[in-house]
């Protein structure tokens, strides 16, 4: 069933490398049952490969010009983010956060994140808390971090492991449709059958978007 009454328009960034598995998820949900658009960021709108080989072509660049008519932008993962050379998205991220964007990260897409302070007084989570620290000495808000195996919503940031894109994909689509809780119980619940009945009452409070 689409959402005809506020279609909801998504920005996907992606660099060369980015994980196939991270964001197909959210992206289908997305249009499927949401009646959202899925649009595809990359440097300088040019094709990039996926880990898998597959070419993704870029409809915009990586551009605070880009995310002028977005509802969220969500930063798929790739090891090129732990690179000195990844973009710098962070003018982006914090125009796009100060728009009231949700902005979600997932896996090493966790990086420009925390780099751009998006994090500063937040709950998050990445790959593993030693990860991240390998990657960043420090970063505002790591004593937030939260050392969990599924998505982290603390309003409209959103951040996940790259082993989790079933709640990634719940907890972005939460944050954009508060209002469709019964949609988004049914979508959790399918996500969370493939791992023996789901996560606990407490963590789900964390992939919902409890403040804490």
């Amino acid at each position: 069933m689409s959402d005809a009454i506020s279609p909801k328009k998504l920005g996907f960034v992606f660099i060369g490398g980015f994980a196939d598995w991270e964001f197909g998820m959210l992206s289908a949900s997305a249009v499927e049952y949401f009646g959202s658009e899925a649009i595809a960021l990359t440097p300088k709108a040019l094709p990039v490969k996926s880990i898998g080989g597959f070419s993704m072509l870029g409809a915009r660049p990586l551009s605070d010009d880009s995310i002028d008519d977005l509802d969220a932008l969500v930063v798929v993962g790739s090891d090129g983010w732990c690179d000195k050379s990844a973009p710098e998205i962070g003018p982006m991220l914090k125009a796009a956060a100060g728009r009231d964007l949700v902005v979600a990260g997932i896996c090493a897409g966790t990086l420009p994140l925390a780099k751009a302070g998006l994090f500063a007084g937040r709950s998050h989570t990445s790959n593993g808390r030693d990860w991240i620290r390998r990657h960043l000495d420090y970063y505002p808000g790591d004593s937030q971090y939260r050392d969990v195996p599924h998505a982290v919503a603390d309003g409209r940031i959103v951040s996940a492991p790259g082993s989790a894109p079933g709640t990634f994909a719940v907890a972005v689509l939460s944050a954009l449709h508060p209002d469709r809780s019964d949609m988004l119980a049914g979508m959790r619940a399918t996500f969370a059958g493939e791992y023996g009945g789901g996560i606990s009452p407490a963590d789900e409070a964390l992939t919902a978007g409890a403040r804490h």
